[in-house]
């Protein structure tokens, strides 16, 4: 099949590239992400969430929004790190729409799907509805109120099989494992990258 066809490859093939940027970098402090590499990467995670349809919807539609504005961004900052210094210097960075903010949800998106491959492939089983609410639990929830968490909730019984999410990314068991397994290791420095950069900024990860 074509490349196009294959959203799990190509998610897991850009991250790795992404990290990397990071790994070959000299020292953590010099480490650089392109602005521009970042939400490219980060717009090819968006099918995964359509592919696990209404559960993930609220998370789908949230995600592509802020992935859109890190892309309109990059025509005119270079690196995430200029980009939160931009937003410091504007006193913004914790208004809602700003640059920074919406990294910190993207990062979010980026881990709970690590965290939903890591779920599945230590679970095996056809059903998704365990590891999804892990992986929910661990990321998501904790920044989300009553109404939202009881309609993922509700949502979790609505997920395809294992067997029909493969379906719909046009992979088998052995090419699935070995594409999560790639981004798995290749998101783990990208989200610990951008944990850093908040907190050297005195920013913290916890809003």
């Amino acid at each position: 099949m074509a490349d196009e066809e294959k959203p799990l490859r190509k998610m897991a093939e850009a991250f790795k590239n992404l990290s990397n940027s990071i790994i070959t970098s000299q020292s953590p402090e010099e480490a650089q992400l392109e602005v521009g590499a970042f939400s490219r990467a980060s717009s090819l995670v968006s099918p995964l969430f359509r592919c696990l349809g209404i559960a993930f919807k609220f998370a789908e539609l949230d995600y592509v929004a802020k992935v859109d504005d890190l892309a309109e961004a990059s025509k005119s900052i270079s690196t995430l790190r200029a980009m939160m210094d931009l937003d410091i210097d504007g006193n913004c960075v914790r208004r809602a729409g700003s640059h920074t903010r919406n990294l910190l949800r993207v990062k979010r998106g980026i881990d709970m799907v690590k965290v939903l491959f890591e779920q599945i492939l230590a679970t095996g089983g056809n059903s998704l509805k365990d590891p999804a609410s892990n992986a929910y639990e661990q990321v998501f929830a904790p920044y989300h109120g009553w109404v939202i968490r009881k309609a993922v909730a509700a949502g979790m019984y609505a997920l395809p099989t294992k067997a029909q999410l493969l379906n719909k990314l046009n992979e088998d068991e052995a090419s699935a494992k070995i594409h999560m397994e790639c981004y798995v290791a290749s998101a783990a420095p990208i989200v610990t990258y951008i944990d850093k950069l908040f907190i050297s900024k005195e920013l913290g990860t916890d809003w």
